[in-house]
């Protein structure tokens, strides 16, 4: 069942390490879990902010009215079809961690994800933000959701009931909230120590170009079409730009860095700022890849 916890801090909760109070927190261990949901949040009220790995969001400091959604579903990631074909499937619930599917897979002989090693967050956040890297991405595997709204409750959906783009997916005809709870990928085959070593190398080149192990939300800004955004950070001056305790990497100029004790305000000035440079010196309007909330 539905287990409802006292607001976490968001900061202890998201990769950035920014955000203050949540309202209250709402649990699911299981899919049939999300049946009660409705109900809960409407009891709780405040906005429901789905939350898994705490990545690829940037959380407003103070109080805030927000219930976080924690989608908990995780176990081990399961094969539903023979080897004898093409593809194979793999069911695996939203909350496992993307890196833990990602090296699962490998062990499998199971191909489509090498590219997404090191890519932090859960499978659900994965599936929401269609996640790629080095040319693989969700949803070139993506086969079908479970999925929850509140008019619909809980129901799978194939590749014709939802759309997905760069770093985009959305479900087709549902607006507002809605809570990835499982997904099935369809996979190539291919030998473990060939995929194993296609993940070496990804993480290795990621280690040299990004601050991986520092307090980041992954990348700021989405690519414009034809165009690199760290690219037009570094030409407008942006990269290692600091303001109090947030700044932009040396390492990597689209990804923003929390020096230690940094804030939510100094995070959106130095975006804003940044955004504005690149706009009168290129003509970009540079779109968040950062989710800001609330």
């Amino acid at each position: 069942m539905l287990e409802t916890r006292p607001g976490p801090e968001l900061a202890s909760r998201t990769t950035l390490r920014l955000g203050g109070h949540a309202l209250a927190e709402v649990v699911l261990t299981r899919p049939e879990d999300a049946d009660g949901l409705g109900e809960t949040l409407s009891r709780l009220g405040g906005a429901p902010l789905v939350l898994g790995g705490g990545s690829n969001i940037l959380a407003r400091d103070g109080e805030s009215s927000l219930v976080v959604v924690s989608p908990n579903l995780k176990g081990e990631p399961e094969i539903l079809r023979d080897r004898n074909r093409d593809k194979i499937r793999v069911r695996v619930g939203a909350g496992v961690k993307l890196q833990r599917l990602v090296a699962w897979l490998a062990t499998q002989g199971l191909d489509g994800l090498a590219g997404l090693a090191g890519v932090p967050g859960t499978v659900g956040g994965a599936v929401a933000g269609n996640a790629g890297s080095y040319g693989d991405t969700m949803s070139d595997v993506l086969a079908r959701i479970l999925i929850w709204t509140p008019k619909g409750g809980v129901v799978w959906i194939g590749r014709d009931g939802f759309t997905v783009g760069y770093r985009r997916f959305a479900p087709n005809g549902i607006t507002g909230m809605y809570l990835i709870l499982a997904a099935e990928l369809d996979c190539g085959v291919r030998e473990p120590i060939a995929i194993r070593q296609d993940m070496v190398a990804h993480l290795k080149e990621k280690r040299a170009s990004q601050p991986i192990t520092a307090a980041t939300a992954g990348c700021v800004f989405k690519n414009p079409p034809n165009g690199a955004a760290w690219r037009l950070l570094v030409e407008t001056g942006f990269r290692g730009k600091r303001l109090g305790n947030m700044a932009f990497s040396e390492k990597h100029a689209n990804f923003l860095v929390n020096l230690g004790g940094g804030t939510s305000g100094e995070a959106l000035e130095l975006i804003e700022t940044a955004r504005e440079a690149i706009q009168r010196r290129s003509g970009f309007e540079l779109e968040l890849e950062v989710r800001v909330v609330p």
